[in-house]
């Protein structure tokens, strides 16, 4: 029986630490379903990008208020679960706070900045929560956002809420616990959590600690769960904005990808020298994407890094004047998809055989046809996400598949291809209009 909560300890992580290893592997695959892209260039820049980015949070600071309560969040998060390490040597060990003896002092000082990040995570998880449920900003709402991700935005703030009051009371009755039972060690007082020691008092020491031990069991278990429950959900980018931002795309905003083949195709043509012109593909690929094995996997990488934030929508100037075009949407469809491609392929299925595709069952030609490619999602993304890349990607498979773009657009093509501009007018006719206003002022 002395052993037993040690034992205990180590089935729950072990069998957390299983389940975590096998939802990472699963989104490994499902991210690697993408086309191979190397994006291991300018090495000093994606570091820079990445610290920047991803760990200073730069992007975040263009709406300075919820950047603010988010770097709570965020600090919090990093600093609070060092404390971690000692629950999970306690618990291996059997022993309670190890690291109390050893640090003297400084550990009571150590402990109260965690208890003032704890405070400082609450406070923001609740005022998070009252801008989506009460205050009920707008791109929280939209059609997108509907049933599971709204559920899953507040249930992660009250998880976190939860687990910090949980923090609170463990160190409360910690204290009051003090000198009652000798293995409890002496830490001094805490700031915090002292102003909920009065809710305790007068109660025996067997029922304090009943109350720490619960307070306690209740956070590591909580934390272990809340790992695991994060790769379900769009908190996943605690962990993949950081590779997310060190792959990003560093070139020029407006710059554009062309197809190689298409390339050589339109040099050989012109007579132009064209690299490995002597041994072309066997076969040429499909040309833009239809499914999510069309895309790249940074493309893949990109969708679950989305944190559903909804400022590359807000900022779309398509969605602005009522077209269907979301960005958020884009990627989290693009999610959805390899995620349904990915479970079927784990349970033996028909994977993307199954008689459905990104484009088209998930997103509509009527989507990707309203983006202007402005870029301005690109540009408001926190985590360096790219969704002008998939709806490129979509765009060139309806024009050379299927061509099925706009009869507009075709016209437009048409004219590019034989006048060398959008209009239908030739070139020779392209500056009549000068040669008008010297007429005029004649």
């Amino acid at each position: 029986m002395q052993y037993l909560p040690q034992l205990a300890f180590v089935i729950i992580l072990a069998v957390a630490s299983w389940l975590l290893y096998k939802r990472i592997t699963q989104i490994r695959k499902n991210i690697f379903l993408g086309k191979s892209e190397d994006r291991n260039d300018n090495k000093p820049e994606r570091w820079k990008t990445m610290w920047l980015v991803a760990f200073g949070q730069k992007k975040m600071f263009k709406r300075i208020i919820p950047a603010f309560l988010h770097l709570l969040i965020y600090v919090g998060f990093l600093v609070i679960n060092l404390e971690v390490l000692e629950f999970v040597i306690d618990g291996l060990a059997g022993t309670h706070r190890i690291f109390a003896p050893i640090l003297g002092d400084f550990y009571t000082v150590l402990i109260n900045v965690f208890e003032f990040l704890t405070v400082g995570v609450l406070f923001s998880c609740v005022v998070f929560l009252i801008r989506r449920n009460v205050l009920k900003v707008k791109r929280f709402h939209a059609a997108e956002m509907k049933k599971w991700p709204t559920l899953d935005a507040n249930l992660i703030l009250v998880i976190e809420i939860v687990l910090m009051c949980a923090i609170l009371t463990m160190n409360a009755t910690d204290m009051l616990i003090q000198g009652n039972d000798e293995h409890y060690a002496q830490t001094g007082k805490f700031f915090f959590s002292s102003f909920l020691t009065p809710l305790f008092e007068g109660m025996s020491t067997s029922t304090l600690i009943a109350i720490e031990r619960s307070a306690w069991w209740f956070h590591i278990v909580g934390i272990l769960a809340f790992a695991v429950y994060v790769t379900y959900s769009k908190h996943l980018h605690i962990g993949m904005a950081f590779p997310n931002t060190w792959y990003s795309n560093l070139k020029a905003k407006g710059h554009m990808e062309n197809m190689p083949v298409v390339t050589n195709e339109v040099k050989m043509m012109l007579g132009m020298p064209v690299e490995g012109a002597e041994n072309p593909p066997a076969e040429v690929g499909r040309f833009g994407a239809k499914d999510v094995n069309d895309l790249s996997w940074v493309n893949i990488m990109n969708a679950y890094s989305c944190t559903e934030c909804g400022r590359c929508t807000s900022e779309c100037p398509a969605n602005q004047t009522g077209k269907k075009l979301s960005p958020r949407k884009i990627m989290m469809d693009t999610r959805d998809r390899a995620e349904e491609v990915g479970a079927s392929i784990a349970k033996g299925g028909k994977g993307l055989e199954d008689g459905k595709s990104l484009l088209g069952d998930y997103i509509t030609k009527e989507e990707i046809n309203a983006c202007t490619s402005c870029n301005a999602c690109v540009e408001a993304c926190p985590v360096n996400i790219d969704p002008l890349s998939i709806i490129l990607q979509m765009r060139r498979y309806t024009a050379m598949e299927e061509s099925s773009s706009p009869a507009s657009w075709n016209s437009m093509f048409q004219n590019v291809e034989t006048n060398f501009a959008p209009w239908k007018f030739a070139p020779t006719d392209r500056f009549k209009w000068a040669d008008e206003l010297k007429n005029a002022e004649k």
